[in-house]
């Protein structure tokens, strides 16, 4: 009997191959001029000094010609450097961390709703099912409203959760960066479903009395992916604004949105939604290079609101009682899906390598014209980033990116765990993420991170960030009592 081939997928290190391949496709300009420059450097050493000025001199250069030349590359250094877009640094930021007089644990959620509910246990054995497989821990809080039994959704409750959300995060980022109310040039707030008159942003100008120029905006109504939406505002005007300072200030009001009805579609978010916020400092100015934390790379927004199946998957309207909520439809995720991959089609480009850009492009011709059912190549984006900050929408969001994206427990850990500690906060989900990650100690200089948030119409929105230095462990911070906890083993079903 012939002896049997050897396994060479055991014998031969197949990711030495592709490493092998990555680094000769991503330094290809590298590996091709540096032999030649090494040519040139011999050849130029061959010759005698007599043989090199003698080549100088047969260069004929008169002083117009030197002078024209000079003008020329003074020109085009002027138009490259007038052209060239201003760096937009993140500075710092801070999270609100609710009080613990605030916290829910599942047996008083399930308590209330009972109470609330008692007319219908079908509702409450639905959001019992719901919170045990939510991946939400014990320790997340929701308003002083919504403890009353039953609930008191006032305006003037609405008005206090703001003020205590959003002040205490301001409060913070000033005690952190040192930044005075009358620096700040430009205020942007966002909050998707609380929208009073005056506005959070005027509310936010009276409490610190900030200056008469200052140019604010207040964005409501585009759901959890607002905070980058916010993000890429602040970049276009502190691009037309030079020597200014941009505060973005992302939250949800949860007190005058939590649904007292009886539909199913509209009880999920009473058990995923809870207390968050966060005020970030954006700065063009050169002088906050050396302390700044990020530098802002890329935000890439994908909007799928043309079709009607992704406009109506998140959508507030009243139920047959005349009470108002919002409907998240079954094919919720398969639409984030599709939001998620035009967005990834956008940034793709921008942001891998060149190994990978070409192992997409050869499949991609290889489907068009050889195999139709040829499958897929699915970039690897663990080679542009070293963190991801996936919004911590609920369990199924953060598995099916993973899935889709190919990461490890790791890479998708800072979600998890924001999950499991705070819940859903909404568009401020990614700054807690991003300070989990810090607290952990893994943020170093030149690291790049991978911010991604849906939001209904539907978007899916993303931004980059570049490490601007290595960062020092917080000693404060939402996570600081709790950090040493974490990561924690998180069931699949936690029996209540």
């Amino acid at each position: 009997m012939p002896p049997a081939m050897p396994d060479f997928s055991n014998t031969v290190k197949l990711k030495y191959v592709k490493l092998g391949y990555q680094y000769l496709v991503n330094n290809i300009i590298t590996l091709t001029l540096v032999p030649i420059m090494a040519a040139i450097f011999i050849e130029v050493l061959r010759l005698g000094p007599d043989e090199i000025l003698n080549l100088w001199k047969s260069f004929h250069f008169d002083f117009v010609q030197i002078l024209c030349a000079s003008f020329l590359l003074i020109f085009i250094a002027t138009v490259y450097f007038m052209s060239k877009p201003r760096t937009i640094y993140l500075v710092d930021y801070a999270c609100f961390k609710p009080p613990v007089t605030c916290r829910v644990p599942f047996a008083t959620f399930m308590e209330h709703s009972r109470l609330i509910l008692s007319n219908n246990p079908k509702s409450v054995e639905f959001q019992m099912r719901i919170l045990e497989r939510s991946g939400l821990g014990e320790e997340t809080c929701l308003p002083p409203a919504i403890h009353y039994i039953p609930p008191k959704p006032t305006m003037e409750a609405a008005r206090g959760e703001a003020e205590l959300v959003i002040f205490s995060a301001m409060d913070s980022l000033f005690q952190k960066t040192g930044l005075k109310p009358k620096d700040i040039d430009i205020l942007i707030v966002n909050c998707s479903l609380f929208s009073p008159t005056p506005s959070l942003s005027a509310m936010v100008i009276n409490k610190y009395k900030l200056r008469s120029n200052v140019k604010s905006f207040n964005l409501s109504g585009m759901g959890c992916s607002a905070g980058l939406i916010s993000i890429d505002l602040a970049r276009d005007l502190l691009q037309v604004h030079p020597n200014s300072n941009a505060v973005v200030v992302s939250t949800e009001i949860i007190t005058p949105n939590y649904y007292q009805g009886m539909e199913r579609a509209k009880l999920l978010p009473n058990c995923l939604f809870r207390m968050g916020g966060a005020a970030i400092l954006l700065s063009n100015r050169r002088k906050e290079h050396k302390r700044a934390k990020y530098k802002l790379v890329h935000v890439v927004r994908t909007h799928k609101g043309a079709d009607d199946k992704a406009y109506h998957c998140v959508f507030e309207e009243e139920d047959k009682e005349g009470k108002v909520g919002i409907t998240l439809q079954k094919d919720l995720m398969a639409i984030a899906g599709e939001g998620l991959k035009s967005n990834i089609t956008t940034m793709g480009p921008l942001v891998l390598p060149a190994s990978e850009q070409l192992l997409f492009l050869l499949t991609l011709i290889g489907r068009k014209i050889f195999n139709p059912e040829l499958k897929p190549y699915i970039p690897d984006f663990k080679q542009s980033f070293e963190h991801f900050c996936i919004h911590a929408g609920g369990r199924a969001v953060i598995d099916q990116l993973q899935k889709n994206l190919q990461l490890s427990a790791e890479h998708v850990e800072a979600s998890r765990m924001t999950l499991h500690r705070f819940g859903n906060t909404s568009s401020s989900s990614l700054w807690y993420e991003l300070n989990y990650i810090e607290s952990k100690g893994r943020m170093k200089k030149g690291d790049r991170v991978w911010q991604i948030a849906f939001g209904s119409g539907f978007k899916c929105n993303s931004a980059v960030w570049k490490c601007n230095r290595s960062i020092k462990t917080p000693l404060d911070g939402p996570w600081s009592n709790c950090i040493d906890r974490y990561p924690v083993y998180i069931p699949e079903i936690v029996k209540l």
